[in-house]
């Protein structure tokens, strides 16, 4: 009982120097963004990709997203962990959800509220392609996913940084939704 009472705690304590650490000073305009790691103290200490999950606003949207955030670990992440042109589940384990209680427009193309998984396909060079996927609940991600069950595709600009990300976030700010891991950074405008 006390381990698992002190298992709790690192987990809180963790979570909250994540939480301070990611989104303290990046907020958007009327964009008031809580996270919260909703794995159980037992499972954190456990699972390699902590499941994550925020709450947060776009304009007059409410967006809640849930992920695995999984860490470098010294690992070559970009075309080979995630390979080039093949999609990714853009995180750890199940699939990344997205839930949106109204409609909004995404590289602005029109986007019905509901929720959808959360796809990227990686480009060596160039934009890469975001997808939105009927299919929000899958077990294994990627593995799972069905071109035929996509709501929406998008093209956005990722960018790479000098300063390197270890695990990755994904983060409710200005433009809209943002994935940073290891030197990435991918903007998705929500409007």
């Amino acid at each position: 009982m006390r381990k698992t009472n002190l298992l709790m705690i690192a987990a809180i304590l963790a979570s909250s120097l994540f939480v301070a650490s990611c989104g303290g000073n990046q907020s958007a305009e009327n964009n008031d963004t809580t996270e919260e790691v909703i794995t159980t103290a037992e499972e954190t200490s456990q699972r390699p990709s902590p499941l994550r999950k925020l709450e947060g606003k776009v304009g007059d949207a409410n967006l809640e997203i849930q992920y695995g955030a999984p860490s470098v670990k010294g690992r070559v992440i970009w075309g080979d962990l995630v390979p080039y042109n093949e999609v990714w589940r853009t995180g750890a384990n199940e699939s990344t959800y997205v839930d949106f209680d109204s409609d909004v427009k995404v590289e602005g193309s029109e986007l019905k509220a509901g929720r959808y998984s959360l796809f990227t396909i990686p480009k060596q060079s160039g934009k890469w392609t975001v997808i939105f996927n009927s299919e929000w609940d899958l077990e294994h991600g990627h593995f799972q996913y069905k071109e035929e069950n996509d709501v929406l595709r998008v093209e956005s600009t990722p960018q790479f940084v000098d300063s390197s990300q270890e695990q990755l976030t994904i983060a409710i700010e200005s433009p809209g939704i943002v994935v940073r891991w290891e030197k990435l950074v991918l903007p998705i405008v929500i409007e």
